[in-house]
């Protein structure tokens, strides 16, 4: 049975499974159980396969991609109406209009983290794998692992924390870079999204607690077209527009050469307005070819293989995507604001 047939039987498998667990399902907690069970993002049945996209030829992707994503949709298809059914009946036949009424209890996700559900959606399919960072890290993973040991200079690019004990709560989440090119045979495909944490004063644009995507490519023959291409087709996934785009030199020490990925403005379209500073273009993403030291670290050849990472400011895209002018009011607990989205 060749790999399409075998992965169209597995879907089917997992179909039927569903179904007939449904037509069994009594009430919302045991729902929740089996749609956690098939779709969880972790070791759902269903995501398990999503998680072979990567491994997958290009070819193999074109036809199977589709498939997962169609037998997803009809999976939350069904359970959409499951809770339907579950929330039409769960009227009571009988009510005391004595009774003092019952306050509605609503809520939300936080924009943040709205946002984030999206861009890793999107990155997967694009055949990205998920890796969460460790949020408090060594001198070793956060720094000197990107090739910036000890005394070197531009560690003072980063305001950094330290515990007691000599533990950094990460400034970036490129800390996990150098355990992902350890732990996974090229071609690499991963994206960390994460909380990350600098001593700075805040204001507007600056906050000591913020979000990041960090992310890695990894595989034979990858030049500047490919980080170009893949950053390019999410960022117009993203904002559903098509974008121009330019790219300016920069200096970070884990790629060489170091780079600033530039949009067109979202807001104003390119005609310039107070967000991107009346030029136009919205620097938003530093990148570029990882540093061969960088590579020879995490104990992959780049004789053989190289590769691109970039780190993406996820506050920022909330931002630009709702038009939010001030960081500090997602963690400000301000109900008028949280109530927007």
């Amino acid at each position: 049975m060749g790999l399409d047939q075998n992965l169209a039987s597995q879907l089917k498998s997992i179909e039927d499974k569903v179904a007939s667990e449904l037509k069994q399902c009594s009430d919302l907690d045991a729902l929740q159980k089996i749609k956690a069970y098939f779709l969880g993002r972790k070791k759902g049945k269903l995501t398990q396969l999503i998680k072979l996209i990567p491994s997958l030829s290009i070819n193999e992707r074109k036809i199977l991609g589709p498939k997962i994503n169609q037998t997803k949709n009809k999976l939350l298809t069904l359970f959409q109406e499951k809770e339907k059914a579950f929330a039409s009946s769960n009227v009571k036949s009988f009510f005391d209009p004595t009774l003092p009424g019952e306050k509605p209890i609503y809520g939300h996700l936080h924009p943040i983290t709205q946002v984030c559900y999206e861009a890793e959606d999107i990155f997967e399919k694009m055949g990205f794998e998920i890796v969460e960072p460790f949020e408090i890290d060594d001198d070793f993973h956060v720094f000197e692992t990107l090739n910036i040991p000890q005394g070197h200079p531009a560690r003072d690019m980063w305001d950094t924390f330290w515990t007691e004990d000599n533990f950094i709560p990460i400034t970036h989440t490129s800390a996990m870079q150098n355990r992902i090119l350890k732990s996974v045979k090229p071609p690499i495909r991963a994206i960390v999204p994460g909380r990350c944490f600098r001593h700075e004063a805040t204001d507007a644009r600056h906050e000591h607690t913020f979000y990041q995507i960090e992310g890695v490519y990894v595989d034979q023959n990858i030049s500047l077209a490919d980080l170009l291409g893949t950053l390019l087709s999410f960022l117009e996934a993203f904002f559903q527009q098509k974008l121009k785009y330019k790219i300016q030199p920069s200096y970070f020490p884990f790629v060489e050469p170091g780079l600033e990925f530039l949009i067109s403005c979202v807001i104003c379209k390119g005609r310039g307005c107070a967000t991107c500073g009346h030029s136009g273009w919205l620097e938003l993403i530093p990148c570029g070819p990882i540093h061969p030291n960088v590579l020879k670290m995490g104990g992959v050849n780049p004789e053989k293989y190289s590769g691109f990472a970039w780190g993406m400011g996820l506050d920022r895209l909330v931002m630009l995507r709702f038009a939010i002018e001030d960081i500090r009011l997602f963690h400000s607990g301000n109900l008028r604001f949280l109530e927007q989205f």
